[in-house]
């Protein structure tokens, strides 16, 4: 190849290796998924021969599986907006806050992170049980008699959930009002507005971004969780996500396993890019 030839092709090459990584990680197995979902039933093998709807169907007019569907995504919303509401003053504190306990507060929020999922999730049935610390607290003080249910419904997960994703809320956020330039405010109080018309006009239109990444990962994570909804959730509360393991590991139903993961992905995803541009359109349009 010439020296010409080189530099005309050198982006192509330069792209070649994560091109390469994200075709073999990431499409391929999407593509493997994709025709799992489409194959037959097998008879003590993971698929038969040949190739059927009838896994979609039975997903799609099966009430139990679209109801599964609907209260995970019920769950998926409510975490996002625990998180949201949780989350935005303290990624506030954390970019605008000039205190010594900045960097110990950006630690704790980041703690989350480094701590495994099964052990949070362990961590989260110890405070959530009947015998927990929590239960226990309250007995003790004479708040209620008995214990209060915590497990095994959807409240305990939604409070196991968003703990774990909380981050993911938070530094999006952070880093959005980090980029917001202090003396746009400081113009708009020196022309008499308030503070809740700066934070309205101002500060969460400029913020949006952070919002929405935020709001998209913490609602994305929540629908596909598996280890804290089965922990949590026990056998009385099942997402989508542990019905997929359920038929894919127990039942050793990978075509119907499949089309019930790609029946969450794309519904989750629809909603997504729904609220990407809702989003988008609303504020711009501000």
């Amino acid at each position: 190849m010439t020296e010409a030839g080189f530099r005309r092709h050198a982006p192509l090459l330069l792209i070649a290796p994560a091109a390469i990584l994200l075709f073999v990680f990431i499409v391929l197995p999407y593509l493997t998924i994709v025709v799992m979902s489409f194959r037959t039933p097998g008879q003590g093998a993971p698929y038969g021969e040949g190739y059927t709807l009838a896994n979609y169907i039975r997903f799609l007019s099966d009430s139990f599986y679209i109801g599964q569907t609907l209260n995970t995504l019920m769950i998926g919303f409510i975490c996002t907006i625990v998180c949201l509401v949780l989350g935005f003053p303290v990624a506030w504190q954390l970019a605008r806050g000039n205190s010594r306990f900045r960097g110990l507060a950006y630690g704790i929020v980041l703690s989350p992170l480094l701590v495994g999922i099964v052990i949070r999730s362990y961590g989260w049935t110890i405070l959530l049980g009947n015998n927990g610390v929590i239960n226990r607290t309250l007995m003790n003080l004479g708040i209620v008699d008995r214990p209060v249910g915590l497990m095994y419904n959807t409240l305990g997960i939604v409070i196991a959930l968003s703990h774990v994703f909380l981050p993911f809320m938070i530094l999006p956020i952070m880093n959005a009002i980090q980029g917001i330039d202090p003396s746009l405010e400081s113009a708009a109080r020196s022309l008499g507005a308030s503070k809740t018309t700066i934070f309205r006009r101002i500060v969460l239109p400029l913020a949006m971004p952070g919002i929405q990444a935020g709001c998209i990962l913490t609602f994305v994570l929540s629908l596909s969780a598996y280890v804290t909804p089965s922990l949590i959730g026990g056998s009385k509360v099942k997402t989508m996500a542990v019905s997929v393991v359920d038929a894919l590991v127990d039942t050793f139903q990978w075509p119907f396993g499949s089309a019930l993961a790609l029946g969450l992905a794309v519904t989750g995803g629809l909603i997504v890019v729904a609220f990407s541009l809702a989003t988008r359109m609303k504020w711009k349009a501000n």
